[in-house]
């Protein structure tokens, strides 16, 4: 009975926050993909070698949009902060004819939020971990390729019903292709565009399943170059940068003997980027700003992403 009444009482939760929110949208469960990781030559693997990094993600949200695009009378707010540890190799070992690498995330969130419509003061705690065991890169005179495999691990903490959870609760698999096209033969002009497919189990404990997820980031912008002391000389990016989300089946929420299955979410981002890597530290600095639009059934607010990077060891062939 105890059990029953949790799980009834959860699903309320996610469910609803309101009696204007349960006349006008229908819940909808996130993925893990954190739009807006992706910009400028997305479709680009590094050069062989050994890095680390730090994402500082912000994410604020005003309103909350219903199936027909309207902001909700009663709509609640959502800031999310996210951060980690990246480490990332990209090796000369060739498969595929391409370089093969792998990308693990050890991260911290706050508001790391199950459902669109809930609105949730989490606590900044470790969440789940990603791990891209698989990752191959082609580079061509014109345009660049990459593709991976990559494992979402419910390793931040998850109980049904809970209100201080800081993961959600499930694993997921995720498949991801890019390109970067060249738009001239020096390589300054380049438009960049990458998917991103999430595929998600059954929350812990549970019948409940998050719909698989699309997402689509890129950018397009120009590159220059300034010669200094090192062999190396200091690179900027800056462009137009962009990405789509669409759910692209239902969410799968057991209510009883029917199986609730709110309509299919989206939500368009498009802003600036730019960013330096300086030789001389071996360090790379990236900002992003994007603003939403066209949301359906979901938040819209605005996306703020710096990336600071360092490259630990190069391996590339002298």
């Amino acid at each position: 009975m105890k059990h029953t009444t949790r799980k009834a009482a959860a699903l309320w939760i996610i469910l609803l926050t309101g009696t204007s929110i349960l006349q006008q949208a229908t819940a909808q469960l996130k993925g893990y993909n954190i739009l807006g990781d992706q910009g400028l030559q997305a479709g680009t693997q590094p050069p062989p070698s050994i890095s680390l990094a730090i994402p500082l993600y912000v994410y604020s949200a005003s309103s909350y949009r219903n199936s027909s695009g309207d902001k909700l009378s009663s709509s609640p707010s959502l800031d999310m902060f996210f951060t980690g540890i990246a480490g990332s190799i990209v090796t000369n070992v060739k498969v595929f004819n391409g370089n093969w690498g792998a990308t693990i995330i050890v991260p911290f969130a706050s508001n790391r939020v199950e459902g669109n419509v809930v609105n949730v003061d989490g606590p900044f705690s470790f969440t789940d971990m990603y791990i891209q065991p698989i990752q191959l890169g082609w580079h061509t005179k014109r345009a660049d390729f990459n593709m991976g495999y990559g494992i979402f691990i419910p390793t931040g903490k998850y109980e049904f019903g809970g209100d201080d959870n800081t993961g959600l609760g499930m694993w997921a698999q995720e498949l991801t292709a890019g390109t970067t096209l060249f738009l001239n033969k020096t390589k300054t002009f380049h438009f960049a565009t990458t998917f991103s497919y999430e595929v998600h189990g059954d929350k812990k404990d549970t019948d409940i399943k998050t719909g698989d997820i699309l997402s689509i980031e890129g950018g397009l912008g120009h590159t220059w170059y300034k010669k200094g002391k090192t062999p190396i000389p200091t690179i900027f990016n800056a462009g137009l940068i962009y990405y789509m989300q669409f759910k692209i089946s239902d969410d799968k929420i057991p209510v009883g003997n029917t199986v609730f299955s709110g309509s299919k979410d989206r939500v368009y981002g498009w802003g600036v980027e730019g960013n330096v890597f300086m030789p001389g530290i071996r360090s790379q600095l990236g900002l992003r700003w994007l603003a939403e639009t066209g949301a359906r059934n979901r938040f819209e607010g605005s996306t703020f992403f710096i990336t600071l990077g360092y490259m630990l060891k190069s391996l590339s062939k002298k």
